[in-house]
C-alpha cells in the first residue's frame, strides 16, 4: 500500500481523500452481506469505549521494553490523570501530540507491535466499558458496520479494534523510516475535523447513508464527527461537550462499568461478526447496554432507533 507523505499544517481535501483511503484499515473480522444503503456506527476510543487513554495505558509496558525511561513513565501517568480528570481541550491535545511524537522517535515499530500484542488483554480488556461492548454488539446485530475512529496511534488502535470486533479502524500514523523506526513525524493525524472528513470519505467509498449512521464520543474536539451523522451521541462528556449536547438535544450516555470481555454474560460475549437476528433480539441487546440518559424522554426513542433504523 502506498501511503501519503508526511504533512505539516492543514492538509488539503485532496490530501485527506488519499489519506483516508490509506488509513481506514479493515481489521480481521469478516463482514456480512449488506443491503443498500449501508449504515455504520463510528466510535471514538479513549473514554468512550475504554475507560482510559489507550496509548498512555501502555507506558509501563514500553518502559519494561526499554523504550522509555522512568521520568517518561511518570510524565505519562500525570498526563493520564489530567486526561481522566477533565478531558483534554485542543491546546492540551496539541501538547500531548507533540510530546508523544518526540517520545516515540527512534522506536522500532515491530517492537512496539510486539509489546502491544503481549500486553493487550492484560491492559485493555479490563477497561472496556460493558455498556460500549453491548452497544457495539447491538449495532452489529442490526447490520451496521462498526468503525473505531481514534487519535491514538494505529499500532495501538488496530489490535484493540480487532479485539472489539470492529470492521474498520481510522487512527493516527507516524512516519516510519527505512530502518523500521519512527522518525518522530506524523503522517496522518486523526483528530478534530480530520475525523469528520474520514467519516465522510468512508461513507462515500463504502456506501454509508450518513443520515442513518451513528457516532459516539466524549470530547468537544469530536463535534465535527458527531455533526457528520444523523444520530450523534455523547458518552461521559467533558463539560464543553455536555453543554453542546444540551444545546443541540443530543442524547448523553453514561458508561461506568469496565469489565473483562470474558466476564460478560455468555449471550453478550464479543464475536468477530455477529449474525443477523430478529428485531426483538436487537432490542434486547440494546436494552442491556445500561445506557443512562440525561433526559428520560430520549431513552425509548434512541434505543428504538438502534434496533430499527
Amino acid at each position: 500500500m502506498v501511503y501519503p507523505r508526511a504533512f505539516s499544517g492543514k492538509p488539503t481535501r485532496h490530501t485527506l481523500r488519499r489519506m483516508v483511503g490509506a488509513y481506514a484499515r479493515g481489521v480481521e473480522n469478516q463482514p456480512l452481506p449488506h443491503s443498500l444503503p449501508r449504515t455504520a456506527a463510528f466510535f471514538d476510543l479513549d473514554k468512550t469505549v475504554i475507560a482510559k487513554s489507550s496509548t498512555l495505558t501502555f507506558s509501563k509496558s514500553f518502559y519494561q521494553g526499554g523504550l522509555i525511561n522512568r521520568r517518561a513513565v511518570l510524565r505519562t501517568a500525570y498526563t493520564q490523570f489530567i486526561f481522566l480528570a477533565g478531558g483534554a481541550d485542543h491546546d492540551q491535545m496539541e501538547r500531548m501530540r507533540e510530546y508523544l511524537s518526540a517520545l516515540c522517535k527512534g522506536w522500532n515499530v515491530q517492537q512496539v507491535r510486539e509489546i502491544v500484542a503481549e500486553a493487550l488483554h492484560d491492559l485493555i480488556d479490563p477497561i472496556i466499558y460493558d455498556e460500549a461492548a453491548s452497544l457495539i454488539e447491538a449495532h452489529h446485530t442490526a447490520g451496521r458496520d462498526v468503525v473505531i475512529v481514534s487519535t491514538s496511534g494505529a499500532e495501538v488502535v488496530e489490535p484493540i479494534g480487532e479485539m472489539l470486533g470492529a470492521d474498520r479502524v481510522v487512527a493516527t500514523r507516524m512516519v516510519v523510516g527505512e530502518d523500521g523506526c519512527f522518525t518522530g513525524e506524523i503522517e496522518y493525524y486523526a483528530y478534530g475535523p480530520t475525523k469528520a472528513e474520514a467519516v465522510r470519505e468512508l461513507a462515500e467509498s463504502e456506501g454509508y447513508d450518513l443520515a442513518r449512521c451513528y457516532a459516539y464520543s466524549d470530547s468537544i474536539t469530536d463535534v465535527p464527527m458527531l455533526e457528520a451523522v444523523g444520530n450523534p451521541h455523547v458518552v461521559n462528556p467533558d463539560r464543553a461537550l455536555r453543554r453542546e449536547a444540551v444545546a443541540r438535544e443530543w442524547p448523553v450516555l453514561v458508561f461506568n462499568r469496565p469489565v473483562r470481555l470474558k466476564q460478560r454474560l455468555p449471550g453478550l460475549s464479543m464475536a468477530s461478526r455477529p449474525a443477523l437476528v430478529a428485531a426483538a433480539a436487537v432490542g434486547a441487546a440494546a436494552a442491556t447496554a445500561g445506557l443512562v440518559w440525561y433526559a428520560n424522554r430520549r431513552r425509548a426513542s434512541a434505543l428504538a432507533a438502534v434496533a430499527s433504523a
